[in-house]
């Protein structure tokens, strides 16, 4: 099996992230398998010169090695574009006119963060409009088993609609992408954060429809302040440090002061399905 990280190189590895790291590098080494990384940096105004490195250094500090090249999405666009070009030959892609300003208002979720697509563009264009985004035709219900959080099940088009692939600055979204970079890297097994469990419905359905194989999936508890939000590097996030690692193997649920501890007591039923409160 294959298992990986993939971390956006936006900042220093910060706690939740190593949560997710580590998370996932036990999980593949348990079942002997590999493990790789992947730097998410197609949204390059974000991307901080350096912070890759810095990344990968934190990682070979912690212990967690892994294997083969590490894999950049911004010098994979090929990729994207090919996939692209298999689901317009299937119709399962739109051209999308409608601007986040025009979707908030929408009557069908005008205070959503995510607004629900109401399908506007789906048949076409509206007279005078020009494309800004690319949407992909969402249908029917995705069912699949978390390994931490069990049975899930969603009907993307009431839940999501018809969702961006690839977004109105010309940068392919997240969801494309990602289960491109899966499949090409041989992927079986993907292992993170429960803030993105909401995505693995939408990323499943494209990989239905491409062809790929779906991966395993375990979402991890969150690290989060005292007001029950997720610490991120946008919300002012401590950088790892020394203590971190057996930290994180703490909020994963092993009483463990070294990755190899972790391992050998390592268990998926260990794992709690809930977020975990940052330390003072």
């Amino acid at each position: 099996m294959t298992g990986r990280f993939a971390p956006s190189p936006t900042g220093p590895l910060h706690l939740g992230s190593l949560v997710a790291a580590a998370g996932s590098w036990l999980f593949a080494r348990a079942a002997g398998g590999r493990w790789v990384v992947r730097m998410e940096d197609l949204d390059r105004p974000r991307v901080i010169p350096g912070a890759d490195r810095e990344i990968l250094d934190a990682l070979q500090r912690y212990g967690l090695e892994w294997d083969g090249e590490v894999v950049y999405q911004s010098q994979r666009t090929h990729l994207y574009d090919a996939a692209l070009r298999d689901l317009r030959s299937k119709n399962l892609v739109f051209d999308c006119a409608c601007s986040r300003a025009e979707l908030q208002s929408a009557a069908s979720a005008p205070v959503a963060s995510d607004p629900i697509y109401p399908g506007t563009c789906r048949n076409g264009l509206p007279p005078g409009r020009a494309a800004r985004s690319v949407r992909f035709r969402a249908t029917g219900t995705i069912a699949f088993d978390d390994l931490v959080h069990g049975y899930i099940e969603e009907d993307i088009a009431a839940t999501t609609g018809d969702f961006v692939v690839k977004r109105a600055d010309g940068v392919y979204a997240y969801q494309l992408a990602v289960v491109v970079d899966d499949e090409e890297q041989g992927v079986t097994q993907v292992v993170r954060g429960a803030d993105l469990l909401a995505s693995t419905p939408r990323q499943i359905a494209l990989q239905r429809t491409l062809g790929y194989r779906t991966p395993e999936y375990a979402h991890l508890p969150l690290v989060v302040d005292e007001a029950g939000a997720k610490l991120s590097k946008r919300t002012g996030a401590l950088a790892a440090g020394d203590e971190s690692l057996q930290l994180a193997l703490k909020i994963l649920g092993f009483d463990a002061r070294t990755l190899r501890e972790a391992l050998d007591q390592f268990s998926a039923a260990k794992i709690p399905p809930v977020r975990t409160p940052a330390p003072h």
